[in-house]
């Protein structure tokens, strides 16, 4: 029995047939309405070729990193850095026909399969950064170091593309500062004390993975955070613009995408997952809330009070 306390996400496809239900099963060629805001269930490499063409703004995609890991439905087998570099360069080519002109690229991986994304990724795409962020729960290790990072790999379609940085500035708090003139320099004082907005860097040490007590877990084991999330959808898309993740999981960026104004299509082989999905997608017609992210600015870990208090202060 789950303590009451725990709002993990965690059933099987069976007891969630009422959301499987609203899950796409494509079959034809379906137009762009078809799959706007869907959770369509399937193999991508089956479903790819079927959709739209130049639909989408921005792509994040989370693909099985080359490690054994168990989705529940499947198992990713470790294999060699060759093929693994032939398996992502299989379903980027696969997908490059959905993306527009001017779309956005994001692209996670562990420390081991990131030269290899990063080396296939150049072949298709502009590479604009590597962005690293941690984990603030690494696995232990007896004889190396402990692994609390992962990579994300941020490209472009062209040279032309959307980078909203006044989106994802940081909140930082302010512990030695500046004045001139009495008044502070690059910093203002609050109900709740000092704090500086700063532009975010390519390291992100302000996540928090989720966890059992966290309305937006679920018990997928590789679940990315909504924080995390909305760091690339507000950077690299607009209200109103497509999001489109070839590998959904458990729903984390149709969700936060839905939260933030954005249409949303994304594909998920899984009954299980898509059903966790969408009864997560279910939940945020009631819960538009991203933790960590108030009051227009993203906010250090550890600072949950901080944040209450500023939701507060803007209804």
């Amino acid at each position: 029995m789950k303590s009451s306390r725990n709002k993990t996400i965690d059933f099987d496809a069976a007891d969630g047939a009422h959301y499987l239900e609203r899950c796409l099963h494509v079959s034809g060629t379906p137009r762009i309405q078809d799959i706007l805001d869907r959770t369509i269930c399937g193999d991508l490499f089956e479903i790819i070729s079927c959709l739209p063409g130049a639909f989408a703004d921005l792509m994040i995609a989370d693909p099985p990193y080359n490690l054994d890991k168990d989705f529940h439905s499947g198992k990713f087998k470790k294999t060699s850095d060759e093929l693994y570099e032939k398996y992502t360069d299989s379903w980027l080519r696969a997908v490059l026909p959905v993306l527009k002109k001017d779309a956005s690229v994001y692209v996670c991986c562990d420390w081991e399969s990131s030269p290899v994304i990063g080396t296939v990724l150049k072949k298709y795409f502009h590479v604009r950064n590597r962005i690293t962020w941690q984990r603030e729960k690494g696995r232990g290790a007896a004889a190396n170091w402990k692994n609390g990072m992962e990579d994300i790999w941020f490209a472009t379609n062209s040279n032309t593309y959307t980078f909203n940085l006044e989106s994802v500035k940081i909140r930082k708090r302010v512990i030695a500062p500046y004045r001139n003139n009495g008044k502070p320099r690059d910093w203002e004082e609050t109900a709740s004390g000092k704090f500086r907005n700063t532009c975010p860097s390519n390291f992100w040490d302000d996540i928090s993975v989720p966890y059992w007590s966290m309305p937006e877990n679920t018990a997928h084991p590789t679940q990315k955070p909504e924080k995390l999330l909305a760091k690339l959808i507000l950077a690299s898309s607009n209200p109103g613009d497509t999001v489109f993740d070839p590998f959904l999981g458990s729903g984390s960026t149709s969700v936060t995408a839905k939260k933030l104004d954005r249409h949303y299509v994304g594909i998920e082989i899984s009954e299980k997952y898509c059903a966790w999905a969408e009864k997560r997608l279910e939940m945020a017609e009631h819960d538009k809330s991203v933790q960590g992210y108030a009051d227009g600015v993203f906010w250090e870990r550890n600072t949950a009070a901080l944040q209450k208090n500023a939701r507060k202060r803007s209804k």
